[in-house]
């Protein structure tokens, strides 16, 4: 029987609803559980079976128990909303062994412990299986304390405590340290420095001086340094996998390691490096992730690669060539999981539709190509503006998608937001994220990894971009004026449903503030405005910083808030320069 059953809002929708007659009217806490390994094809699956008065759920195991009560407490859920739910059978497993989140902890937010509860809890209710924290600086290593001191770090203990969590709800927590690149926040002490390729500093591809970022290859030192930090980051764990990070490591061959890459050729030592990282992970009985960005440029090397390790295969624009790289990795052999995003980075309020087809374009690549599952990404880039709620709905299509692909249309994911993850009774909030995550394109303008406004904020004197115009912006205002409105009417049961509201209120009024930005500017430089024009910025700025500032700490440690507003002080000062 074919699948009728559309008015079940479910997260993840199952892969096959069969209904059998009549309405179930039994006890929902009366359910007849087994694990039955030799029904099932594939771990994680189960059949759950509503029938006159009584459930029967049966698993290949216990990780399909769990995401089989998951899925009778969504029903529950709806009807307790007052929806019949009829009798019925529910045949259901993943179509990825892997369905992951990873969450940048270094780019400025460190969750609250509750927080990460928080989010564990509402991951497993969505069958996720995999949670990563991204980490530069932000892990209390032992005799580094000058790299993490401000930083309010995840402690051993902390990570041990989550870990726990995690695997109480079946979600495996896999270690995340970068290893190479973005290594800024250790670089910077003097300590660290004589490891750097460019202890200067360098150049990037616009002319900007950027400081220290990525270790010297071809220093010993560098590979004695993550020897000598990965092995308590690992015991905090009880993944045997290790995400090594060594992305973007833009300055190689540019200063120390210029000769040799000259002579070698930058992939070349690049992979030379990479494989000492992974000796060092082997001997700890780990697999290695790393990201394939810089690989993949030099795909000559993906050959050499060994095949004992995973490439994590990103990118996070609705055309990525997903297919294009994933079949450079399956060609030569090489396990790969597919990276979209969240886009909610670079936003403050998210890039909707960008997201919708990203998630689903690298999901429909992994299939096709047979990827060992997804790690959507959510990053923290420039401050990590976004609040926790703009990410839900990429946290919740991903789910969707990960678990049973091309069963969510838009207007579903918006009703299961409501639904399962912000419990708001009116089903307002879910399209009031969704819209605002929609104005980025307003505008009249887009821009890469990004929206214009929020770059307008953070770049100021950036240009707003061909076809961003008065109006453009006045339409953009007014959609997001109508949206936070809407909110007015939402009825949201969690316990932190005035925080949440609060959240999405603050990035409205952001977006408003940068409309405003660039509608003032009108292409000129902040320089050239008058004083009355630059008061007039600073007075409504300014007492947003302090409402950002109450909302971060309601859900974060207050370590990355001193950077994360200062971005923001920082235009506000700009403002009031005479």
């Amino acid at each position: 029987m074919t699948d009728t059953l559309n008015h079940l809002v479910l997260l993840p929708r199952p892969h096959r609803i069969d209904t059998t007659g009549g309405v179930y009217t039994g006890d929902w806490k009366q359910v007849d559980e087994s694990i039955e390994p030799a029904d099932f094809d594939r771990a994680e699956s189960y059949t759950l079976e509503l029938n006159g008065e009584r459930v029967t759920l049966a698993a290949s195991d216990s990780a399909g128990l769990f995401y089989g009560r998951q899925t009778l407490a969504q029903l529950k859920r709806l009807a307790e909303r007052g929806l019949s739910i009829p009798n019925l059978r529910i045949t259901d497993r993943p179509d990825f062994a892997v369905r992951g989140v990873m969450i940048d902890i270094s780019r400025d937010k460190v969750p609250t412990m509750a927080t990460l509860r928080q989010t564990v809890g509402l991951f497993s209710s969505m069958k996720i299986n995999q949670l990563q924290l991204y980490t530069e600086h932000t892990f209390a290593y032992t005799g580094h304390e000058d790299v993490w001191r401000d930083a309010s770090p995840m402690t051993a203990d902390q990570v041990r405590e989550l870990d726990a969590w995690c695997r109480a709800h079946h979600i495996e927590l896999v270690p995340n340290q970068n290893t190479f690149g973005h290594m800024e926040r250790w670089l910077k002490h003097d300590r660290y420095r004589p490891l750097a390729e460019c202890a200067d500093g360098w150049i990037d591809a616009l002319g900007r001086h950027r400081p220290a970022g990525t270790l010297n290859p071809t220093d010993p030192k560098s590979l004695q340094l993550i020897e000598a930090i990965l092995p308590e980051l690992i015991a905090c764990h009880s993944s045997k996998q290790i995400n090594v990070g060594g992305d973007e490591t833009y300055e190689l061959g540019q200063g120390r390691s210029k000769a040799v890459c000259k002579k070698r050729g930058n992939g070349a030592v690049y992979h030379e490096y990479l494989l000492g990282v992974q000796r060092i992970v082997k001997q700890h009985g780990c697999t290695m992730q790393f990201w394939g960005d810089i690989v993949l440029e030099h795909p000559e090397l993906v050959a050499e690669l060994p095949r004992d390790l995973m490439a994590m295969v990103w990118g996070y624009e609705a055309d990525h060539p997903f297919d294009e790289q994933c079949a450079q990795f399956v060609e030569r052999g090489v396990p790969y999981c597919v990276c979209p995003g969240a886009s909610s980075w670079n936003t403050i309020a998210g890039r909707t539709d960008n997201m919708l087809t990203n998630i689903s374009s690298a999901v429909r690549a992994g299939l096709e190509h047979g990827a060992a599952g997804v790690l959507t990404t959510d990053w923290g880039d420039n401050g990590h503006w976004q609040t926790l709620p703009i990410a839900w709905p990429g946290y919740a299509w991903a789910a969707a998608e990960s678990w049973s692909a091309g069963k969510m249309s838009r207007t579903r994911l918006a009703a299961a937001l409501d639904i399962h993850v912000l419990g708001d009774r009116a089903d307002v909030t879910g399209d009031v994220l969704l819209d605002l995550g929609n104005v980025y394109q307003t505008v009249g303008a887009t821009t890469h990894n990004a929206s214009v406004l929020a770059r307008a904020m953070y770049e100021p004197e950036s240009p707003a971009g061909d076809g961003v115009t008065h109006d453009t912006l006045a339409e953009a205002k007014r959609q997001v004026t109508a949206a936070i409105d809407r909110l007015d009417a939402a009825d949201i049961t969690r316990p932190d449903g005035k925080l949440i509201l609060e959240e999405v209120r603050l990035a409205g009024a952001m977006l408003r503030h940068a409309c405003d930005l660039l509608s003032t500017r009108d292409g000129q430089p902040l320089t050239a405005l008058s004083h009355t024009q630059r008061a007039a910025l600073a007075n409504d700025l300014e007492p947003m910083i302090a409402w950002y500032q109450t909302v971060w700490l309601a859900r974060n440690r207050e370590g990355g808030l001193i950077d994360s507003a200062g971005r923001l002080r920082g235009l506000l000062n700009l403002y009031r320069a005479s």
